[in-house]
């Protein structure tokens, strides 16, 4: 247990929360290749993690990209979290929402939506789609893609952070921490906690909403690639990035009840939550946290799901719902462990906590 200040979703308390992972299903059991599919003689299990070597001779100078494809089960709505690892020649990326298109001479050859890293200084955190519409958002963009005159359009919309300061914080050589989250139409990247491609993907005939998950080893110089506490947590069909615009703008904390007791009205003055798109920013005084949210309208209550990157660079999801009535905001947080709460209620030791706020 460790106590963290929940300014970045809540922006009022410090509370306790577990450093556990809710919901999430890994997805490698650390010593071989169960559930997965690919050419035995460039994927392995090396020191607990998923290794892809190419080499110089005839069956490891490849001459195709080829990729170890996950069996179980296709992908659609998720949050992916895995580490890895990249010589400093290698490029790599995983597929997600993909799909195989034909079996290649050195392994399955697969496109679609690819969260990308190499141990080079360009592409790490892009959003490319292979065999497909090519890059949709440089590393630092946030884009919309949509199809104007029969054609793929890439609009940057803004920027989610400076490329070369991303990239300052890519460990070379070293094991680093990937997150995706692909819920409806909105996909975002992030690595070692920086959001580093946000993209609405709006050309619906292209647009994929699932399909399989799969771990890229590239053509080119001999490389190494090693993946490892690979992940994946299901979420529900999210609000559409439209839908979002109704949670936008400056809220007001204006009564607070955690575990049962009501939060003093004094503790609440300064304190500020502004949402845009499927992000949010919290203020408490000179703290700032910020992450993303999603809301799935059809349940009832609607879930909402709040990411969170702490001072570590580690996310953290915390289950809730929600219900928007003109300007007024309820939100009801899982604490800890706790599981989603079914009602607009905080009682004592619950794990529960209820806000209710106002649009600024």
């Amino acid at each position: 247990m460790k106590s963290i200040i929940l300014s970045g979703v809540l922006a009022l308390v410090a509370v306790t929360v577990t450093a556990q992972e809710d919901g999430f299903k890994s997805l490698f059991n650390g010593r071989d290749l169960t559930g997965w599919e690919g050419n035995p003689t460039l994927w392995s299990v090396e020191a607990g993690a998923i290794t892809g070597k190419t080499g110089t001779n005839a069956e490891t100078k490849i001459s195709h990209n080829t990729f170890l494809v996950y069996t179980n089960a296709p992908v659609d709505n998720f949050e992916l979290r895995f580490s890895y690892k990249i010589t400093e020649k290698g490029n790599s990326g995983i597929q997600y929402r993909s799909k195989v298109t034909e079996k290649g001479k050195f392994g399955p050859i697969v496109g679609g939506y690819q969260a990308d890293f190499e141990g080079g200084k360009t592409y790490s955190g892009i959003l490319y789609e292979e065999r497909g519409r090519g890059i949709l958002a440089q590393r630092g963009q946030k884009t919309v893609i949509k199809e104007v005159d029969g054609k793929t359009k890439v609009e940057v919309a803004g920027s989610v952070g400076d490329s070369k300061e991303i990239q300052s914080k890519i460990k070379a050589g070293d094991w680093n921490d990937y997150v995706i989250i692909a819920n409806g139409n909105h996909l975002q990247h992030f690595i070692n906690g920086m959001l580093t491609a946000d993209v609405t993907d709006e050309q619906s005939a292209k647009a994929a909403k699932s399909g399989v998950l799969a771990l890229q080893i590239h053509a080119g110089p001999p490389m190494t690639v090693q993946f490892k506490n690979l992940r994946i947590k299901q979420l529900g069909q999210g609000a559409a990035a439209g839908d979002l615009k109704k949670f936008a703008g400056k809220w007001v904390p204006v009564e607070v009840t955690m575990n049962g007791e009501p939060v003093e009205k004094d503790k609440l003055e300064g304190v500020l939550m502004t949402m845009d798109g499927n992000k949010y920013t919290s203020k408490i005084g000179e703290n700032t946290d910020a992450g993303t949210f999603s809301v799935d309208e059809t349940k009832t209550p609607a879930a909402m799901d709040v990411v969170r990157v702490k001072s570590d660079g580690e996310t953290a999801t915390i289950p809730a719902i929600c219900e928007l009535r003109g300007d007024t905001l309820r939100i009801c947080y899982a604490l800890g462990s706790q599981a989603r709460p079914t009602g607009f209620k905080s009682e004592a030791d619950s794990g529960t906590l209820l806000v209710t706020y106002k649009k600024d």
